[in-house]
């Protein structure tokens, strides 16, 4: 009776570390100029697929979801093995159940690190794709170039303008 419990509980939980990533790309890409809007869209599903080929075949979710299973499965089995060699029977049931709870909890982690990873492998293939293509994709602030009378001049928050001298050479340095 009470292991029922402690295992409704542990499905409960594991239910619950559950997250959804994005199944396409992060940000919006748009028609390039002179662009037909149905030739971007063409475009659009094809670099999808292409991105979606250069992550190994599997969404972003189903990567998520298969390392999080690994994880949380390896975890119950570890902690029933502790479990029944430290308790015996009923050492393993409680072994398997804490194993899985923390098997859970760290697969969530390594999980979502891992859909950010294939997110990050998808957009910049669906990007590249993109570009290709001759559409406009989105660029961060920080990369973007300013255009002063037809020159092109890099903006000054991208550019330093100062470096640092060397730090001077150890006491004792020959050359």
């Amino acid at each position: 009776m009470h292991l029922n419990r402690h295992m409704t509980l542990l499905l409960m939980l594991s239910l619950t570390a559950c997250a959804t990533n994005p199944t396409g790309p992060s940000s919006m890409a748009l028609p390039g100029t002179g662009k037909d809007f149905n030739a971007f869209r063409a475009d659009d599903l094809s670099c999808r697929d292409f991105a979606l080929t250069q992550i190994g075949g599997k969404t972003v979710n189903q990567q998520y979801n298969a390392s999080l299973a690994t994880t949380t499965a390896v975890g119950t089995a570890i902690g029933a093995a502790i479990g029944a060699a430290t308790g015996g029977g009923e050492g393993a049931a409680i072994g398997a159940g804490m194993g899985a709870l923390s098997g859970g909890a760290i697969g969530a982690n390594t999980a979502t690190v891992s859909g950010m990873n294939a997110q990050d492998k998808y957009d910049n293939a669906y990007y590249q794709c993109m570009y290709a293509a001759g559409h406009k994709i989105p660029v961060p602030a920080s990369m973007a170039r300013t255009y002063s009378q037809g020159s092109q001049r890099a903006s000054s928050a991208s550019v330093p303008t100062y470096y640092p001298p060397p730090p001077p050479p150890p006491p004792g340095y020959q050359r």
